[in-house]
């Protein structure tokens, strides 16, 4: 009997830190790849004898995989946050997490009630900031990490007076100024949506847009385009006063109100404030993939969408150890907001469904056309295959190799003045589907010309729940086709999201 979640050793928990000086690399690197890929991800799945609930509580670890030479080290550390540390000298969990409470006595029920214990286990992102470098979650406590080490450093100290509860792990960065643009809610009995601006190597965040609202909705990121910031309120939303007083963990409080509609917020990047509201069809999505404004004026939002928050419940660590064949696959969705300031289109744009999904860091907020992901084959199996999507023309290649599950893929560039650009790539282990013939120029970054915006490699960390292991996976961008693998001698849980840092 076939079984329904192979990839279940990527939910356990390792304890292990190592250094690893070289791993056995198959296949060769790019001359020109050099830098460290950070990942983050939970790896601690319990606190004493009681499981955490649901994927996105396990305890922060982070992973550093550093490339020079045609070599690759790897190291790996947990994150010390107070939602770790506190576990660890209590023997139990102590922060209430995503979907995870802990077990109060009856005293400590009634104090965390009037003064909750805010976790800061950042196990969804990382981030440089003005000091450094930080592993970010979606309560604004930002905590910095040695990048060499991963050797936790303590929480940012922002030095501006903007409050919130909530915001997102996915800011964007400008690709002209290196500014960060993010948002908070702050809860109340009127609550506010804060988007701010952080400003490259400083710590003070500029408001640039407030928004009051009655129900705030979970949003797990937002979009950027060059001239605004918009936020989509899907219709899973939650009553202040619930999340103040239920007890529940914070998910459990929201409500799926589909009557809403998903309501799309629009504001002005340079401060002039709220530009609109456009109400269209209910959805959900955790991750925007891009947004711009087309020639007609309307501002494009591409999503990876669902026609509702069911996901959210699939991603529980019960239903996904056991695996579960109607597991939601994302839809690959447009939304066009009409310069009428009323009318909402949707398009699907490609057959092809994807998540975690990254496109080429010069294109964010502007026109383009490749976003890279992982995607679901098998039903069931969640993240097993790697996908690179046209969204002109909705064609779609793949990465697949039986028994494999890929993480999120993290696309860097060739550097434009390396001389081997587009000098091909070699297939050594998984098999490519979806792409042109070799004469064909669709997917050919040298047929394009030096600075393609698919010019350059993908680093996707592998799950290999045959061997018990995982890999660094090096694919050439435009073909999907493996350049490398550099294998780490166990398995690592399957995380959420990373950066590569050059030099």
């Amino acid at each position: 009997m076939t079984d329904p979640a192979p990839y279940r050793n990527g939910l356990v928990t390792l304890d292990r830190e190592v250094v690893l000086d070289s791993l056995t690399v198959q296949g060769r690197l790019p001359s020109w790849l050099e830098g460290t890929l950070i990942r983050n991800g939970p790896a601690r799945f319990e606190g004493g004898e009681r499981g955490y609930n649901h994927w996105f509580d396990g305890l922060a670890m982070l992973h550093a995989f550093t490339l020079a030479g045609g070599k690759v080290g790897y190291r790996n550390r947990f994150l010390r946050s107070n939602s770790f540390t506190e576990a660890e000298a209590n023997g139990r969990i102590s922060r209430s997490e995503f979907a995870t409470d802990p077990c109060f006595p009856l005293f400590g029920r009634i104090m965390a009630t009037f003064q909750p214990p805010v976790t800061d286990n950042a196990n969804i992102n990382v981030v440089k900031l003005a000091e450094g470098f930080a592993a970010l979650t979606e309560t604004p406590l930002p905590i910095l990490f040695d990048p060499e080490t991963l050797e936790t450093l303590g929480v940012t100290d922002f030095q501006d007076d903007l409050k919130g509860a909530i915001t997102t792990a996915h800011p964007h960065r400008d690709p002209e100024t290196g500014a960060l643009y993010s948002y908070l809610t702050e809860f109340s009995l009127t609550s506010t949506y804060h988007l701010y601006r952080l400003a490259a190597g400083s710590r003070t965040r500029e408001r640039v847009a407030s928004m009051q609202v009655e129900r705030p909705a979970y949003m797990h990121s937002f979009a950027m385009t060059e001239q605004h910031l918009v936020l989509a309120e899907f219709p899973l939303v939650v009553n202040p006063v619930r999340l103040l007083t239920s007890g529940d963990p914070f998910i459990r409080n929201y409500r799926w109100d589909p009557e809403r509609g998903t309501r799309f917020q629009l504001f002005d990047r340079k401060g002039q404030g709220h530009l609109g509201t456009w109400v269209g069809p209910p959805l959900f999505a955790f991750h925007h993939i891009n947004a711009f404004v087309d020639r007609e004026g309307a501002v494009v939002l591409d999503l990876a969408g669902y026609e509702d928050a069911r996901i959210i419940d699939f991603l529980y660590l019960e239903s996904l150890r056991r695996g579960d064949p109607d597991f939601p696959r994302p839809t690959t969705w447009r939304i066009r907001l009409h310069p009428d300031g009323e009318t909402v289109e949707r398009q699907v744009l490609s057959e092809q469904n994807v998540e975690l999904p990254r496109v080429n860091e010069s294109k964010v907020g502007r026109p383009y056309r490749y976003v890279w992901g992982t995607a679901n084959r098998v039903p069931g199996h969640f993240t097993d295959e790697l996908v690179k999507i046209d969204v002109t023309t909705g064609e779609a290649v793949s990465w697949y190799e039986e028994g494999c599950f890929p993480g999120e893929p993290v696309f860097v560039p060739t550097p434009e003045d390396d001389p081997s650009v587009g000098a091909g790539s070699r297939s050594r282990g998984g098999s490519v589907e979806g792409s042109p013939s070799a004469e064909g120029e669709s997917w050919s970054s040298s047929a394009r010309g030096e600075g393609a915006e698919d010019d350059g490699v993908l680093l996707s960390v592998v799950l290999d729940a045959r061997a018990s292991t995982s890999f660094l996976l090096v694919l050439n961008a435009a073909t999907l086709e493996e350049e490398a693998r550099a294998t780490v001698p166990h398995a690592l849980p399957l995380g959420f999201h990373g950066q590569f840092y050059g030099g």
